[in-house]
């Protein structure tokens, strides 16, 4: 297939356009490059990636993206909670404007799959957040970019009448962790395993609450296997993104990080700032696209640290490391 990434220089989209090319696709990507990856985009210039440097909010970049493509992998976004809530109109513009924009155009221009990138955040704050929540639980979004997510699925999944020439398939990533071409040090796991390692203090908010994790590397596994797969096994389907055993507190990943460095200073908030405390099941997409991640948290924590020693990142703090600058 021809396939569009959008996103495709980012965190995720990196690893999802190299194994897209390794499964024989064409892949075409949409990128801004807003947070300055302009070393990602060589990449993939060098790879014979098509990279049409662009906004998802712009009609003239999208019908170029689109032209021609068999499906399309939506990644690009305002991404988490931070990210959106400082600048909401420019979230909402990209997340909501922009999606929709791509949708319509997609499938007005003969695309046949779209894989939309949603997150487990949709859950929000469960009542009870020690039974975990599949894809047919209550969606409780407790921020702005859960919230735009929610709003895209629904439209995405809505009346299939109006695109049924299209197969949609939402995944809802857990949150991701692990080393990728376009590194995040925004993002929990990540995050604390740099500090530690730096031998700074660490001041942890809300540590008994639960999250879902899910290494970077199979996050864009699961976008290859959607599109492997039979569109009559994924058309109009939800899909949590993770394994079952990779939900801990933001306790149990000190403890991990610690473990593994052997040291750490670490100093616990008690605030409810962050009201987000869900557990999740991926039983759905085990059973019916066979997926199981290779790697777990503490194989995530052994390569940032592995990485860090090897100053691959030059300097971990400086603010391209971050989507909130």
């Amino acid at each position: 297939m021809v396939v569009l990434v959008t996103g495709g220089a980012g965190y995720i989209g990196r690893l999802v356009v190299r194994d897209l090319r390794t499964a024989g696709h064409e892949v075409r990507v949409l990128d801004s490059l807003l947070h300055g990856q302009e070393d990602i985009g060589r990449s993939l210039a060098d790879d014979g990636v098509d990279l049409i440097r662009g906004d998802v909010r712009d009609p003239a970049a999208r019908e170029r993206a689109l032209s021609g493509a068999d499906a399309v992998v939506h990644l690009a976004a305002i991404v988490g909670d931070p990210a959106c809530g400082r600048d909401p109109e420019l979230s909402q513009a990209v997340n909501v404007g922009g999606t929709r924009g791509l949708l319509d155009d997609a499938a007005r221009l003969g695309a046949q799959r779209f894989v939309f990138a949603s997150t487990c955040s949709n859950y929000g704050r469960m009542a009870d957040p020690t039974v975990p929540i599949d894809e047919d639980g209550e969606l409780a979004a407790v921020s702005l970019y859960a919230e735009q997510k929610v709003a895209m699925e629904r439209l995405l999944l809505g009346d299939a009448t109006q695109r049924p020439d299209l197969v949609p398939t939402c995944l809802r990533f857990a949150t991701i962790y692990g080393v990728a071409p376009r590194m995040r040090f925004d993002l929990t796991v990540n995050e604390f395993t740099r500090d530690l390692w730096a031998a700074r203090p660490l001041e942890v908010f809300g540590e008994q609450f639960w999250r879902p994790y899910v290494h970077v590397a199979d996050a864009a596994r699961a976008v290859a296997l959607v599109l492997a797969s039979p569109p009559q096994r994924v058309a109009g389907r939800v899909f949590n993104v993770g394994h079952s055993d990779e939900n801990h507190r933001k306790l149990d990943l000190v403890r991990i990080v610690t473990g593994h460095l052997g040291r750490g200073e670490v100093s616990y908030v008690a605030r409810d700032e962050d009201p987000r405390d869900y557990k999740v099941e991926f039983g759905r997409i085990r059973d019916e696209l066979g997926f199981v991640p290779e790697h777990r948290v503490p194989d995530g924590v052994a390569e940032i640290v592995a990485a860090l020693e090897q100053e691959r990142f030059g300097d971990p703090f400086s603010a391209r490391f971050s989507n909130i600058g």
